[in-house]
């Protein structure tokens, strides 16, 4: 059987493009000057929101909802909250133009992104330069806390973090050993790979079976016949959501009895119809926190009635992190960025997604566990 095994990689072009944006963020902020500090409260309290696409409304709507529900408990000081919304859409290093245009036009006190980990590279450098607070409410990419970048914040789980929870939950509670990763070559797959290979030779464990897609392209049922030949007890499904749905959906026409794990990026409801986000209703399984689940029915059913669909991980996540930036922005005021950074630094959220509260790195603190999705969401505690 021949098996089409993951390549490391390579990330000798990218540093050469990072290099590139560094020396524009340099000269942007160089020639923007001490411009880029908001002053005192105006009209209203700017947070600047960063999404892939115009399409990608999902975590604008999230943030909305957190906005409005803020100004309707009277903003901040009497003066209204305001989202300012810019898409990442074109050429590498189009999210850094439109990360120094938020900071040094339109003067936010803050940035959250919903974005790939790509990108949220390049926002972590301009927020960082400009020294402007940056909550990530997608990118699960463990290296953008690594960097040690005292702005930087993360209110989802990173993909060590993930992987951990995968690796706990399918070597020692289930006691597989025969494990299969499919994989393709975007970024934030090849980051979760690389990071659940990681966490299993941690374990010394040997080595999954490793699928690339690339290497089936079109022919995805060659993929499936091979995997339903071997003797694999599982596989762990690392794709872009639009690959992933069809590799599951013939995972499951053939009625495979394998169990299937995968992280929260397969959910993006931005990419997958309503029907293909519950087709994976109680078959797949994911990294997930405890969510709340009377906080989650609220948030629900006042996004449902806004927009006239149900959320899904984006919309829940990016409710969160403007939630958390709007908290610590009435904790700090707005005389200093310093002082919202600190205040994201100390806090201790209670969101839909769960508690929230982050390490020195920046990272999500808490523990991980393997729950089934219902609906796009993972299942969600009732207390």
């Amino acid at each position: 059987m021949k098996i089409a095994v993951a390549q490391p990689v390579k990330y000798s072009g990218t540093i050469i493009q990072a290099f590139l944006i560094f020396i524009l963020l340099f000269s942007l902020i160089l020639n923007a000057g001490a411009c880029c500090l908001p002053g005192s409260p105006g009209k209203t309290v700017k947070i600047g929101l960063l999404i892939p696409d115009n399409e990608s409304v999902a975590a604008k709507h999230g943030a909305e909802l957190a906005v409005r529900e803020a100004n309707e408990k009277g903003g901040f000081q009497g003066a209204p909250f305001e989202l300012v919304v810019r898409s990442m859409e074109g050429p590498w290093g189009t999210g850094s133009k439109q990360a120094i245009d938020l900071i040094f036009n339109e003067k936010v006190w803050a940035l959250l992104g919903s974005h790939d980990g790509r990108n949220a590279h390049l926002v972590e450098q301009a927020a960082t330069k400009a020294i402007v607070p940056f909550v990530s409410a997608w990118a699960g990419d463990p290296t953008l806390a690594r960097a040690f970048v005292p702005w930087f914040f993360n209110c989802v789980p990173d993909d060590f973090q993930m992987a951990e929870a995968l690796v706990e939950e399918i070597y020692a509670k289930r006691k597989i050993n025969r494990v299969i990763t499919i994989s393709d070559k975007d970024y934030d797959s090849d980051m979760a790979l690389n990071n659940f290979l990681k966490k299993t030779s941690l374990r010394q464990k040997a080595d999954p079976v490793q699928y690339r897609y690339e290497n089936y392209s079109g022919k995805i049922d060659e993929m499936i016949d091979q995997i339903e030949r071997s003797d694999a007890e599982c596989i762990v499904l690392l794709c872009k959501p639009s690959i992933s749905v069809k590799i599951f959906g013939q995972i499951r026409q053939r009625k495979m009895s394998m169990a299937v794990f995968s992280s929260h990026y397969l959910l993006n409801e931005n990419e997958l119809s309503d029907p293909e986000s519950k087709s994976y209703d109680n078959d797949i399984l994911i990294a997930a926190s405890k969510w709340s689940g009377p906080k989650y029915k609220d948030f629900m059913n006042e996004y449902s009635e806004l927009y006239g669909n149900s959320p899904g991980m984006v919309a829940a996540y990016a409710y969160d992190g403007m939630n958390l930036l709007i908290e610590a922005i009435r904790n700090a005021g707005t005389s200093e960025r310093e002082l919202i950074q600190k205040s994201l630094e100390n806090i201790s959220y209670e969101g839909v997604t769960g508690p929230v509260s982050f390490d020195t790195m920046g990272n999500r603190k808490g523990s991980y566990f393997i729950t089934t999705v219902r609906n796009g969401i993972p299942v969600i505690s009732d207390k």
